[in-house]
């Protein structure tokens, strides 16, 4: 959408920015009544397709998108990559620092999601581990040490991703596309 001139661009910008600016806690009620319409109440699948795309990262890939010198779109068609060759050769590695800050704010975001696994999952055993954690603590007692084990637990996939797409943000500090 960046890269690209067409019509409406400008349109589907503002639409993202509205759909960005409207809380969740405001959306929740339908997107319920939709997963009991599509059957996705306690399953895996309700609880990730609502939030697959998250309007935050539409708005960040197009504005790392317009940061992107338009050379080396320019540079791939006159050595005769088509579109598509252009957007995988040449756009997505440029963009590789943004997948990965992408990659671990979605992660981070879903992970911890809390309220909507709530509403969609019924059963004990679909519960996510967020969910998990809060049902330790309790008025009767609270039981710490498995507690802080599964605080432990929950942290380490988002350290292991980190650490794996921590290379991205350094490259996209240290390498440079266009000189002088």
């Amino acid at each position: 959408m960046a890269a690209y001139k067409f019509a409406g661009r400008n349109t589907v910008f503002i639409l993202v920015l509205f759909v960005l600016m409207v809380p969740i806690e405001m959306i929740m009620l339908p997107l319920y009544k939709m997963a009991i319409y599509m059957k996705l109440v306690n399953t895996y699948w309700g609880v990730i397709i609502p939030f697959a795309v998250s309007p935050f990262a539409v708005f960040f890939f197009r504005q790392y998108a317009v940061g992107i010198p338009k050379d080396f779109l320019d540079a791939g068609r006159i050595d005769g990559c088509s579109e598509y060759g252009i957007f995988f050769r040449i756009m997505v590695p440029l963009m590789a620092p943004a997948f990965g800050a992408m990659a671990i704010l979605q992660a981070l975001g879903n992970w911890n999601n809390f309220i909507w696994p709530l509403i969609v999952l019924r059963t004990k055993e679909m519960l996510t581990l967020p969910i998990g954690l809060s049902s330790l603590l309790t008025p009767y007692g609270n039981n710490y040490n498995i507690l802080l084990s599964g605080c432990i637990v929950s942290v380490l996939p988002l350290l292991i991703l980190f650490i794996v797409f921590q290379r991205y943000f350094i490259s996209g500090l240290t390498v440079g596309g266009v000189k002088g």
